[in-house]
């Protein structure tokens, strides 16, 4: 499993390494065509592969507004770069103190002197230090002085767009969960705690299990057909979630419910992976309850037939 830092203290084993800096949020396929270029070096020069990344993402900290912004959580990314073959992972506390950090420190202090970086993987409008003033060109500038090498890959473009997370997102808060899904090349997914609720989806004849979404991205408020993961288990149970506000019921916090099928047992405090198959339809107000009732059935219809 991938060795985890929250500083640049590394161990010796990890210094001269080949080091990626990103927030890589949702290591989608852009990403991943980044580390098998890493890849490639490691093997070549025998090296060991480190990622730095931030919490909260530095946009986060400086725009306090985007409180849904995530891709995946901590854990989530944690899982996904070590199937991409990174050995160790420094994520570096974002506050005030480390965003006055001036670039050409960065480069000496961390780059050079902390972590003896001999490749350094970043994107081409990657910046860094105060007020965004460090970029590509100052790293290259400073490779003979400090040792190091940049490597710049080029972004990969799908149907002449660039894959991002920004684009990942914006998909997602569309409705088109399909096209995410590809250029994650995986289900998106929310986990979570189940919470107890006030049992409404028990009472009209569906019970659920209630996750609260915190700062991941809110897609679409809607309906889902969905399949999931309990902790420790390998076993998917199909289902149907509701992502949103529930207007039937003049809710104002958003919730992703989730009704599981051909299951029981409680899942209260149980951590639970609700992975995203096929948006089905956006998320409406109805007259009353028995007009929710027949609409869910439809629902359900669709959702056990996907796979």
């Amino acid at each position: 499993m991938v060795k985890l830092y929250n500083n640049f203290n590394i161990n010796k084993n990890h210094k001269q390494s080949i080091i990626l800096i990103g927030n890589f949020d949702g290591v989608h396929l852009g990403h991943q065509k980044l580390f098998k270029l890493a890849q490639s070096y490691k093997k070549k020069y025998n090296l060991k592969i480190g990622v730095i990344n931030f919490d909260p993402m530095p946009k986060m900290f400086f725009n306090r507004s985007l409180t849904n912004f995530r891709l995946s959580s901590i854990d989530q990314k944690l899982i996904l770069l070590n199937n991409q073959g990174v050995d160790f992972v420094i994520t570096k506390k974002f506050d005030k103190i480390f965003s006055k950090t001036k670039s050409v420190n960065f480069i000496k202090t961390i780059l050079s002197q902390k972590l003896n970086a001999r490749f350094i993987f970043v994107s081409n409008n990657f910046r860094f230090g105060n007020k965004r003033e460090g970029d590509v060109n100052l790293l290259i500038q400073n490779e003979k002085r400090f040792n190091f090498k940049v490597v710049k890959p080029k972004p990969l473009l799908l149907k002449r767009k660039i894959v991002s997370s920004s684009l990942i997102r914006s998909y997602l808060e569309k409705g088109f969960l399909k096209e995410a899904n590809k250029l994650l090349n995986r289900n998106w997914s929310i986990e979570g705690i189940v919470q107890k609720g006030r049992q409404i989806g028990k009472k009209i004849g569906f019970p659920t299990c209630n996750i609260d979404i915190g700062d991941y991205v809110l897609a679409k408020p809607g309906v889902y057909a969905v399949k999931v993961l309990r902790k420790n288990n390998t076993k998917y149970i199909k289902g149907i979630a509701n992502l949103g506000y529930r207007p039937t019921f003049n809710q104002k916090k958003i919730l992703l419910e989730v009704h599981l099928f051909n299951f029981s047992g409680n899942l209260y405090n149980k951590y639970l992976s609700v992975e995203f198959l096929k948006f089905i339809r956006k998320e409406k107000k109805f007259k009353n309850v028995n007009q929710l009732k027949n609409q869910i059935k439809t629902d359900l219809s669709i959702a056990k037939k996907t796979k």
